[in-house]
């Protein structure tokens, strides 16, 4: 197992959150063990059933089991389970780990989200320096680096997974948990989401091409944000106001399943291609928004986008420290064309630093623009989290 950057305290109660596949049971299995730890797999029937039928029952299944820990792997499954943990909790003083894919269907049944008393945490698919010596970036702009997939050696193997991943993913947390009632256009609506990753959301335009309307577009993209399948990245504004008249972008959590979802994993991914750029783009936000959630420090990602000519492709702003403004470029070797949106405008962002973040591995300054290999302007920025 690698080492994980989500470290869950063992001192509270905790939600670990995060879409299938990233490794929240894996994890768990190392952080508790069988001594300390009762597991409940809500995927197994013998716990489902007769917990959905009568929740009360999982007080009987900890009076015959007295341990301080008490893991229920997707608690979401059965919601109604919160109000008997929580009595727990408070009377019993027993700990609780409880894994999902996301806190919605939770909300959405206004389930007890224990007010406080549970810690939350969440994982994300491998970042590089989990992976370490095994991270090989163009092996994850293919194929994503979701826990599982490195179980896999072959191309046929990975492609068959992630495949499977999808469909499943569709069968079990849209389907069974009854997130869309008409699944055909939400379909529709993945493939297109995942063919447009990295780029500015037209609502309009999708709801024609799914033949829907835009409100069920945007309630789409939140089930995507709610169940960890990805982000939005506002527009950059010091204006709140301003910031939400314009129409963020979204980043699918995972290389690999974006690519399963858009139908492009027979095509290998190749250098100086358009879908190598827009893979590379989404492997850098999500990296810096995995490394920074990890960090549990606040922080703000935004982009700025004037219009086709001129656009910054990331800015990261965190309290008490410089605003960088970054643009991702794919090439191996940067020259002074890839600088000029960051020349034109870091001057009006008050302390602010540019940065190019590319794969050429020899750092320059180009003007007032440093251009570094990313994993040495993650260093420069903070995220080296080693």
């Amino acid at each position: 197992m690698y080492h994980r950057l989500s470290n869950p305290l063992k001192t509270n109660s905790f939600f670990l959150f995060g879409a299938r596949g990233t490794g929240k049971s894996t994890l768990l299995s190392h952080l508790f063990d069988n001594k300390e730890a009762l597991y409940i797999d809500l995927l197994d029937p013998d716990y489902l059933i007769p917990l959905q039928a009568n929740p009360a029952e999982l007080n009987s299944i900890l009076a015959a089991n007295k341990k301080p820990w008490c893991i229920i792997d997707e608690v979401q499954k059965v919601p109604e389970l919160l109000d008997v943990i929580h009595s727990q909790i408070e009377k019993k003083k027993i700990k609780f780990a409880l894994t999902g894919s996301s806190a919605r269907k939770l909300k959405r049944d206004s389930a007890n989200m224990l007010g406080g008393r549970a810690f939350l945490y969440k994982l994300f698919p491998l970042t590089h320096v989990e992976l370490g010596k095994d991270f090989v970036l163009d092996e994850v702009l293919n194929f994503g680096s979701l826990a599982k997939i490195t179980e896999y050696k072959t191309v046929i193997e990975k492609n068959k997974f992630l495949r499977s991943y999808v469909e499943t993913y569709l069968k079990e947390e849209v389907l069974i948990e009854q997130l869309i009632r008409n699944l055909p256009p939400f379909r529709r609506f993945l493939e297109i989401s995942a063919a447009n990753d990295t780029e500015i959301i037209n609502y309009s335009n999708i709801a024609k091409d799914v033949r829907s309307d835009p409100k069920n577009i945007s309630n789409y993209y939140s089930i995507l944000e709610d169940t960890l399948l990805g982000f939005f990245l506002e527009p950059f504004h010091h204006s709140i106001r301003k910031r939400q008249k314009k129409s963020p972008k979204f980043y699918w959590f995972d290389t690999g399943v974006r690519r399963a979802l858009a139908g492009t994993l027979d095509l290998p991914v190749t250098p100086k291609s358009f879908e190598y750029g827009s893979l590379f783009e989404s492997f850098i936000v999500n990296e810096i928004y995995r490394l920074l959630t990890y960090s549990e420090k606040s922080f703000q990602l935004s982009f700025i986008r004037v219009d086709d000519n001129l656009e910054i492709d990331l800015i990261l702003e965190r309290p008490g420290q410089p605003t960088f403004l970054i643009e991702i470029k794919s090439t191996s070797t940067v020259n002074v064309n890839h600088v000029g949106a960051l020349e034109n405008y870091h001057k009006d962002i008050k302390n602010s630093i540019p940065i190019v973040l590319s794969r050429d591995k020899i750092s320059k300054k180009i003007g007032s623009v440093n251009c570094l290999h990313w994993q040495n302007g993650f260093k420069e920025m903070g995220l080296d989290l080693q």
